[in-house]
């Protein structure tokens, strides 16, 4: 760990919190990391212990649908950062056959080039990942390497306060990538699963399915699903 850098990141992130007279929390880190290396969108992924991914905070609605691509896909830069314990960075249009429904996602919505850094505590114990999103296809040089690990440590102890009994770090195992969801997409699966008379993996393949081809986010078609609002069928949608 890079302590100037560190203290350097501390002391951005409490000035962006001062400044907007808000108390230091991932929002303002995520705005001060944002500034400090020219990113056009960040998004923060916490993983409960090494399999339930939930999004706990985005920058925009451009990174909040860029992290529920990885939730939708199931991979990703942020599941290769979380299990590597290193900085991922991917240039889009050179990555066309990695993490295929991520990266349309983010073709789409403009993003060039995807830094996903690892959310560290104590020993190095990984509890999600951050991913700093950028219109440009410029590669990262060595001192911004630094100042996003610095920035990914930082968002970690905040995400730990923010989350203290979702995140379940002390239990992750980064042997294996997180396969899972936030429990309220396994609730839908399990309530889509008995009204349509199928295995809930298969009720979650279609509601991936869902939200892929209509490019929605998969926890609104959740909530749908819990509401009556939506009924999904092997041949299609019905409206609940």
């Amino acid at each position: 760990m890079d302590v100037r850098q560190n203290t350097a990141a501390w002391k951005r992130v409490v000035e962006i919190a001062s400044g907007a007279n808000r108390p230091v929390a991932l929002p303002s880190a995520a705005v001060a990391c944002v500034d400090d290396v020219g990113a056009d969108g960040l998004g923060v992924s916490l993983i409960t212990g090494g399999r339930i991914r939930t999004v706990a905070y985005a920058v925009d609605e451009r990174s909040y649908r860029l992290e529920d691509a990885q939730l939708v896909s199931g991979e990703g830069p942020c599941t290769e950062a979380y299990l590597r314990r290193g900085i991922v960075e991917v240039e889009v249009s050179s990555a066309s056959g990695q993490w295929p429904v991520f990266l349309r996602t983010a073709d789409e919505l403009g993003i060039r080039r995807v830094v996903a850094v690892p959310l560290l505590v104590g020993n190095g114990v990984p509890v999600g990942a951050m991913d700093v999103y950028r219109t440009t296809g410029a590669a990262l040089g060595a001192a911004d390497r630094a100042r996003l690990d610095a920035y990914g440590r930082i968002l970690a102890l905040l995400a730990l306060d923010a989350h203290p009994a979702l995140i379940g770090w002390d239990r992750a195992t980064p042997e294996t990538g997180p396969v899972g969801y936030p429990p309220v997409v396994h609730q839908a699966a399990g309530a889509a699963a008995e009204a349509s008379g199928v295995a809930v993996s298969d009720a979650l393949a279609r509601m991936r399915a869902h939200a892929f081809s209509r490019q929605r986010l998969l926890e609104d078609v959740a909530r749908d699903i819990l509401a009556g609002r939506l009924r999904l069928e092997e041949d299609g949608d019905t409206p609940g």
